[in-house]
Parts: structure tokens; sequence; C-alpha cells
């Protein structure tokens, strides 16, 4: 299990929000729940699927 330790605070327009969490209930998901799967796949899609350890490694330094 992922640790939840910071927020990440967005200004969405409305209708846009509305839509999202509709489309979100239709798969059961939360919105925080299909923001945390955009977020790794667009960061495995950037920087491979062992990026925990390029970026643990870079933080120790």
């Amino acid at each position: 299990m992922e640790k939840r330790t910071a927020r990440l605070t967005l200004l969405v327009d409305p209708s846009k929000k509305l839509a999202f969490e509709k489309l979100c209930s239709l798969e059961d998901v939360t919105p925080s729940q299909k923001i945390r799967q955009f977020m790794r796949d667009y960061i495995e899609e950037k920087m491979g699927a062992d990026w925990r350890k390029e970026v643990f490694d870079h933080d120790d330094a």
C-alpha cells in the first residue's frame, strides 16, 4: 500500500469535476483513486516501471 502523506490541491471547472465524479462512480472508484492511477501511469510512461528506484536513489543525495 502506498503512503498517502502529501496533499495535491487542484482547481478545475465544476462541470468537468461533476463529469469526472460520475465516470469514477461508474467504475466504482473514488476520484482520488483514479487520479493516483493516472499519476502512476504517467510516471511509468515517462520514467519506466522501475521509477521508484530512480526517484528514491536521487532523493538521498
